[in-house]
């Protein structure tokens, strides 16, 4: 590649510096490199489930030496099941030790990891068994539950489900025709309420045998079938499906690797970092973002519980008094109203509350759109000043654009940053891929470089409609490793580019700005509104928690704006609209502050114009959500439709909703006050 100086581009198109060099040896090669040289400091700290997270959690942790050497004789247990390179190995557990050993165990083998979101039904665990042609199966007894530490779900009837007769000593399931042994994790004593004795089901095999196994087994070395390669797929991550089914991504050694080490470079972590990491294993977020940055710079990282409990985080945080913490918007929310609570009833003392900013500095966040506002109190209440936002899909292993610590705040905030190294990214006219877009134009993002995906298992006509080989129509600007601008010369060289089907738009230094999905866009009377913009405004509003903002269907304008809303807890809400003239000022009902849908659109209008103001506000206390905490639009319209259709019988909204706005225009022109 060749780099000649760089003069202002006018295209959205940039590449990554060359530095740090892309590590060219497999992930299990890493490990024994991180052991020679961090063997006795902890890799994995994880607590068990707990009814409060006050009164003392088991707590497990691992060294790398001894992670090393458990998930070597985990493999040999894994290897007298049958397990070879290439075979699918399902994994549908929390955040705990057995997962997180379980990972380098099936690694070593060659074998591929295939994470499994705990909460999948019988139906969605049976169809990504049988898609993948998966053997082994290893699950917990119990699923634990997002927020309900302790409460969690029986996996007895959805084993059932999966194979009929769980006592004829063999695994016969009609739907997964592939499947061959069940392994379960007996999480029982976390789930007191819930009665599944595993011993008592001779198809199934208790893990606890394995782990016997492997300590029996503990001096002998693992045997492949052959070499480990870095282009060995060893991982399939399912999508998170917020607009569609989710579809299978293959992911190599050099994808998962070289993404956890270069946001580990960029972040800073260092091999004294604590970081606290609710995010799932089994999502990219967890096992790359998490656990691969933290396992490639030697830091730690701590799973407060299985599944995301706010109460549990803080107090991990608290206890180990770590230097970071991850989460997705909807779980930084979360522990933040924790903080703010007072009284007998809160979690945490004041001094407790006090004492997070002093040690906490480090963190992500990532998975969805983050809010400047929720940025802003995550630096204040916190501490994170050093928290970057990474955006990336599965199909980039997932991080193709981070910040950086030291970025200027604006850009921190308002931006996702700038290109990994050895990444290009570029916008393109989402009607033609092969244009592209002026700098600060909005379009479609798309990724090359290491990073992309081998493809979908099994689905060559969904690869082929986001993942294409081009060659670029024009020069690109890069980052030098001094942070000089340059120009990279290889104009014509033919790359892999993944279509991410989000609108973004690019800086002429760089950084990208995600303005929402595509297919998000909402077009009313042919003016084009974007979703996140209406959102930033809402989430700035003192009584909303949440906000999600979709479009509809509208016989006038061929769509209108709709806004889900989530109240701050102790905020009375209407059940209905109201176009009272007496303005919108917010009310009190019963000693509860109250929020109106008029005060919503009010607010709306004082930050945005006019046809950005929601017709349609629903109240609803959560979202549907993928396990990363992303909002799954798709289902918010297809409620909206059905809510909308029970309100229109109430009168004609449309006039009502016109002259509200109208009125309001007014009084903002003649000075009046809201």
């Amino acid at each position: 590649m060749h780099l000649r100086l760089s003069s202002t581009l006018v295209n959205s198109i940039t590449q990554g510096p060359d530095l740090p060099a892309l590590l060219n040896h497999t992930i299990v090669d890493n490990l024994a490199k991180i052991v020679s040289e961090y063997g006795d400091r902890p890799s994995v700290i994880a607590r068990e489930a707990s009814p409060s997270a006050n009164n003392g959690a088991k707590e497990t942790t691992l060294t790398y030496a001894t992670l090393d050497a458990s998930s070597s004789a985990l493999a040999l247990s894994l290897r007298t099941l049958g397990v070879k390179k290439g075979d699918r190995v399902a994994i549908s557990l929390g955040n705990t030790v057995e997962h997180a050993t379980l990972t380098y165990a099936i690694f070593k083998l060659g074998a591929i990891l295939v994470p499994l979101n705990p909460a999948f039904n019988d139906s969605q665990v049976g169809a990504a068994l049988s898609h993948l042609e998966v053997e082994v199966l290893i699950i917990g007894a119990v699923t634990d539950r997002a927020y309900k530490p302790c409460q969690g779900r029986n996996n007895l009837e959805l084993l059932r489900q999966l194979v009929p007769d769980l006592n004829s000593g063999r695994i016969e399931s009609p739907s997964v025709s592939t499947l061959k042994r069940i392994v379960v994790f007996d999480n029982t004593a976390s789930h007191p309420s819930v009665d599944f004795k595993v011993q008592q089901y001779s198809s199934l095999i208790p893990y606890s045998t394995l782990d016997s196994s492997a300590s029996l087994s503990s001096s002998s070395s693992v045997t492949l079938d052959a070499p480990l390669q870095p282009s060995d797929t060893i991982n399939i991550q399912f999508t998170s499906g917020t607009t569609s089914q989710p579809k299978a991504a293959m992911l190599t050694h050099t994808n998962i690797l070289n993404n956890g080490y270069l946001i580990g470079k960029r972040m800073g972590l260092r091999p004294s970092d604590l970081i606290v990491c609710p995010p799932p294993l089994f999502h990219c977020f967890g096992c790359v973002l998490g656990y691969m940055a933290t396992a490639t710079s030697g830091a730690a990282i701590l799973f407060p519980s299985p599944a995301f409990d706010p109460v549990a985080s803080l107090r991990m945080a608290l206890d180990h008094r770590a230097t970071g913490l991850y989460g997705v918007a909807t779980m930084f929310f979360s522990m933040l109203e924790l903080m703010e609570k007072s009284g007998p009833k809160s979690k945490f003392t004041k001094e407790e509350i006090c004492q997070l900013p002093t040690h906490l500095k480090k963190g992500i966040a990532a998975g969805s759109s983050v809010p400047e506002s929720l940025m802003l109190k995550l630096y204040e209440n916190l501490g994170l000043n050093e928290l970057v936002i990474c955006y990336g899909m599965t199909e980039t292993s997932p991080v193709s654009c981070m910040t950086a610590p030291d970025d200027p705040i604006e850009k921190r905030t308002g931006t996702i940053g700038k290109v990994m190294p050895h990444t290009r990214v570029k916008i393109v006219d989402p009607g033609d891929r092969s244009k592209v877009l002026p700098i600060g134009e909005r379009g479609e993002l798309a990724a090359s470089g290491y990073l992309v995906m081998q493809g979908y298992w099994g689905d060559e006509e969904k690869t082929k409609e986001v993942l294409i080989l081009e060659s670029d129509t024009e020069p690109a600007r890069m980052e030098t490793s001094v942070g000089e601008p340059a120009v990279a010369d290889d104009a014509q060289a033919a790359r892999w580019w993944m279509y991410s089907g989000d609108e973004a738009s690019m800086s002429a230094d760089g950084y990208v700005t995600i303005t929402g999905r595509i297919k998000d866009l909402i077009i009313r009377g042919g003016e084009n509104i974007h979703p996140l913009e209406i959102e930033n405004v809402l989430f700035q509003h003192p009584l909303i928690a949440e906000a999600s903002v979709v479009g509809v269907p509208d016989k006038k304008l061929g769509e209108a704006v709709c806004a889900f809303i989530v109240a701050r807890a102790g905020v009375a809400t209407e059940d209905d609209p109201t176009f009272g003239e007496d303005g919108f000022a917010v009310s009190e009902s019963q000693g509860q502050p109250l929020l109106r849908k008029d005060d919503v659109r009010a607010w709306v209008l004082s930050h945005l114009s006019k046809h950005m103001v929601p017709k349609y506000i629903f109240w609803t206390d959560d979202y549907p959500k993928t396990a990363s905490g992303k909002i799954q639009k798709y289902k918010l319209r297809d409620a909206a439709k059905d809510l909308i259709h029970i309100h229109t019988g109430k009168g004609d909204l449309d006039e009502k909703y016109e002259a509200l706005l109208d009125r309001q225009v007014g009084k903002r022109k003649s000075g009046s006050s809201w």
